[in-house]
């Protein structure tokens, strides 16, 4: 019943759409960027089946999961040359990190709508062998229609917080229907395990493989850093480095750079989480008195201020190299954090607040190691951060134990390779 009404919510939207879409489109809003494949109309050179080759739709909403859906590609082409792989997103910004950084022979499409038309339209278009999505893509027609198709499916990277396994579980006996299309179910961790095995997954099916995220590259990092810093404008100063930050953290954060930079001479770079935020970073900067520029400006002219503001996509990943001294965002406010070993596999130790319950596991393993510190708030951050200052070699330390840790979690993307060629056979 509950499907029923949703997907039929979904077919009567289908047709307004497709009526008005002349209409929408060249409004370019955010309903308006993709609007065709979002119906499922792709272009002609994404449909055409490579002779010999298996194709593999791979799903990756957004920003973080195209970051794992990177990883995973890399290794899957790696591992043969006989598999067509179509990536698709639902954000307008995770579809152009995309297109920006996957290989070239990999088609970047927008997903189709949830609606029963748009899914069907795609499945007949592109013509999958194999779905995968990434952690917690849990689009129900999607999943219907993909398994009525026979087209076998995997959840990769599962990730299921706290929160959505509470309101999943008020609708236990539908997401129990809805996943046991899948074949096979990677999580990241444990607990993660029992979250979709108490909503009906056969243990049989779930495989702990740990993030895919933390297969993520780290190699020349010396030279990284270098153009890392570069980029920034930086030479000697003290980097401290915000990454992912949410509403509210950068106010908290100003009196914690205004400490460093009183010490010695720093530059403060501000990644926000959402770029729509940027206007009010940008207000909180100026009522701060903190000049600032934009980090997309600086391919063309020298740093004239103290502090960066990112206001690019798919960067932050590779600028966490540059820092010496980063701090994990969504943690301070109450966002459940973000993905701490992003910096710690540059050897760079983590600041993050008391909000890390989507990220727990990880906090613990970098706590444990001694290459993360987790603080109650602003002022603890200032004085832990000025205590490091004070003692380089304890702090150096600090980045050495980090590094570690990230080393010893790789292996994720070989196990999940396997899992895709099981289900895809012989490729």
């Amino acid at each position: 019943m509950l499907h029923q009404l949703y997907s039929g919510l979904g077919a009567g939207v289908y047709p307004l759409l497709q009526l008005f879409r002349p209409l929408i489109e060249p409004t370019g809003g955010r309903v308006a960027y993709g609007l065709s494949q979002r119906l499922g109309i792709y272009p002609e050179q994404a449909l055409s089946p490579r002779p010999g080759c298996r194709t593999l739709w791979l799903h990756a909403a957004s920003v973080g999961e195209v970051q794992a859906a990177l990883v995973l590609v890399k290794a899957l082409l790696a591992s043969t040359d006989r598999l067509r792989i179509v990536v698709t997103s639902t954000t307008e910004q995770g579809q152009r990190l995309a297109v920006g950084r996957m290989p070239k022979e990999v088609f970047c499409l927008m997903a189709p709508l949830d609606v029963p038309q748009a899914v069907r339209r795609a499945l007949k278009a592109l013509r999958p062998d194999g779905y995968v999505c990434l952690e917690t893509e849990l689009w129900p027609v999607m999943l219907v229609e993909t398994k009525r198709a026979g087209v076998p499916l995997l959840l990769l990277n599962g990730r299921l917080s706290q929160r959505s396994f509470e309101r999943y579980r008020l609708i236990r006996g539908y997401m129990a229907s809805l996943l046991e299309g899948f074949r096979e179910v990677a999580v990241i961790g444990e607990t993660d395990g029992r979250r979709y095995a108490a909503l009906g997954v056969p243990k049989s099916r779930i495989e702990v493989c740990g993030n895919l995220k933390y297969d993520m590259e780290a190699t020349a990092p010396d030279q990284i850093r270098s153009a890392s810093r570069r980029r920034l404008g930086v030479d000697a100063e003290r980097v401290f480095l915000c990454g992912s930050t949410h509403e509210g953290e950068e106010a908290q954060l100003v009196e914690v750079f205004r400490a460093l930079a009183s010490r010695r001479p720093a530059v403060w770079v501000i990644a926000p989480r959402h770029l729509e935020r940027l206007p009010v970073v940008e207000t909180v900067l100026r009522g701060a008195g903190l000049p600032f520029d934009r980090f997309s400006a600086l391919a063309a002219k020298n740093r004239t201020a103290d502090v960066v503001v990112i206001d690019t996509m798919g960067d932050l990943a590779d600028l966490y190299a540059g820092g010496d001294y980063v701090f994990c965002g969504g943690s301070l406010a109450h966002r459940g954090g973000h993905n701490i070993v992003e910096a710690a596999r540059w050897g760079r130790a983590v600041y993050f607040g008391p909000h890390m319950k989507d990220f727990q596991d990880a906090a613990e393993m970098l706590i444990a190691a001694g290459g993360g510190f987790q603080v109650a708030d602003s002022a603890a951050l200032a004085r832990l951060l000025l205590a490091h200052v004070d003692n380089p070699e304890s702090y150096a330390l600090a980045c050495a134990h980090a590094a570690a840790m990230a080393v010893r979690q790789r292996g994720a993307v070989a196990r999940q390779v396997a899992m895709v060629r099981r289900m895809l056979g012989d490729v």
